[in-house]
């Protein structure tokens, strides 16, 4: 049978079509947004962003109560310079978009002299910090164990290229492993301009020998709460590994691709050690008595961003499926906005309290967009395995106990199913289309960082994948 193109509902496909459109727009508010001046006055701090850094939410904030994004994260610029990507590729924003991809490459580059002793060299910078807020500042201590490529693990710097001085978790190892990811796909589209394919192949080498060397450390978790051994840093550090691994080879670096196929044959072999009855594990404690973690949203995101096409951690591995699964079960329990609702709003795990632990706009995109992808995969000719983890997944997309594996109509089910989802995004999100980081689980009411840039890329590729989807239909 033809997957169907999708709702019949013409006021949620012209949602869909404004909503891209907005996201598109709102991607780039922080994005080399140099006009705009922050003002940190506890800390005697004046922020001016330069080209290339992608600040994770333009709207100031200082806790008051907005929290204070205006920082380059790692793991955000990535994964807003991904989506940024597909929009030029697409041609919904100019070629010369491609240009804000130039400058966030030569931005990264020039961020791998930065050290703490060079800080420290300036004074100490505590000096002038209102003294309520001295204990947010690093210690001296911290400061000087940042040199060589441990700045790759530092998380976050100031959009202006310095060194974040305030007390955050550290290290982070995802950062590197989803910038490489990003490269790839860069140099892969062709929507770079040939002399900055250069600069790209010399970043990708710095990201990839860092994931190399730091693979097997524990890091705090995609969320900044936890130490250990994180689900999603260690599926996103295999994927770059391994698709690094082709392009090094194509480099004629065989030596360096062999190092990154073992080592991603390592960390592939550490997520399924997550696997516990019913979900893959977000976190394992990194020594005895530490804190774990077990259902997360974390998990789907990792599968999402890795993108492995096939196998274990893909949105055809059954247990990923069964993840997701028991994630819609939580989350229907847990949250009072989800009574009657098809597709439920989700979270990010059970004990979530961070601004009420609302529901995160990635985390319900995540799920439309992972029924997008296999919904793709299996139109375009992959095989399907019923097994017992994922039969309760299957039965939810067909809305019947799962009587046969015919692809097309399991393609057309999840497709479906993926529109459920961004219906309940449609339902949260308001007339101008602006989306914050979460919405109330009670009221669903917006909540902490307004104007994520993470938000929006999470639209674009949700409905990246749809598309990809109808056009593998034919």
């Amino acid at each position: 049978m033809p997957i169907p193109s999708g709702p019949t509902d013409g006021d949620f496909t012209n949602w869909l079509d404004r909503q891209y459109a907005v996201a598109a727009r709102n991607l780039t508010l922080g994005v080399s947004a140099t006009h705009l001046v922050k003002e940190r006055l506890p800390f005697r701090q004046r922020i001016v962003p330069r080209p290339g850094s992608v600040v994770a939410s333009a709207v100031m904030g200082a806790y008051d109560p907005d929290p204070d994004y205006f920082f380059h994260w790692f793991r955000d610029s990535a994964l807003v310079m991904d989506a940024l990507r597909i929009l030029v590729a697409d041609g919904t924003r100019p070629a010369s978009d491609a240009g804000h991809i130039r400058d966030f490459i030569r931005f990264s580059l020039g961020l791998r002299d930065l050290t703490g002793a060079a800080v420290l060299a300036k004074g100490d910078p505590r000096q002038g910090v209102d003294p309520d807020f001295v204990q947010h500042v690093r210690s001296e201590a911290d400061l000087r164990g940042v040199a060589g490529d441990r700045i790759w693990g530092e998380v976050r710097v100031n959009p202006d290229g310095t060194l974040d001085t305030l007390n955050w978790s550290r290290p982070q190892h995802d950062g590197s492993a989803l910038q490489a990811l990003t490269l790839l796909r860069c140099l892969e589209d062709g929507v770079l301009e040939p002399g900055v394919r250069n600069e790209a192949a010399e970043l990708l080498r710095i990201d990839l020998d860092f994931v190399l060397a730091h693979h097997a450390e524990p890091s705090f978790e995609i969320w900044e709460d936890s130490r250990g051994h994180d689900y999603y840093t260690g599926v996103v550090q295999c994927a770059a590994l391994r698709r690094g691994a082709e392009w090094l080879e194509a480099q004629g670096d065989a030596e360096t691709a062999g190092r990154c196929r073992e080592a991603a044959m390592a960390l592939a072999a550490a997520a399924d050690s997550h696997w516990r009855t019913g979900a893959y594990a977000s976190l394992l404690p990194a020594a005895s008595g530490a804190p774990g973690r077990d259902l997360d949203i974390a998990v789907i995101l990792g599968v999402l961003h890795a993108g492995l096409p096939s196998g274990p951690h893909s949105v055809l591995d059954p247990k990923a499926q069964s993840t997701l699964a028991a994630l819609e079960d939580l989350f229907v329990g847990l949250f009072p906005i989800n009574a009657g609702r098809t597709a439920p709003a989700l979270g990010r795990y059970r004990e979530d309290r961070y601004y009420g632990g609302g529901a995160w706009y990635i985390a319900i995109l995540a799920a439309a967009e992972f029924h997008y992808r296999l919904a793709a995969t299996l139109a375009g000719g992959a095989a399907f395995a019923l097994t017992a983890d994922n039969r309760r997944f299957v039965a939810r997309a067909l809305v019947t106990e799962p009587d046969d594996l015919d692809r097309l109509r399991l393609a057309a089910a999840f497709l479906a199913r993926g529109d459920a989802f961004l219906t309940t995004v449609q339902a949260f999100t308001p007339a101008d289309g602006a989306l914050s980081e979460q919405f109330d689980r009670a009221t669903g009411a917006q909540t902490s960082a307004k104007h994520l840039g993470w938000s929006y890329a999470g639209f674009i590729t949700a409905t990246d994948a749809r598309r990809r989807a109808l056009r593998h239909a034919g």
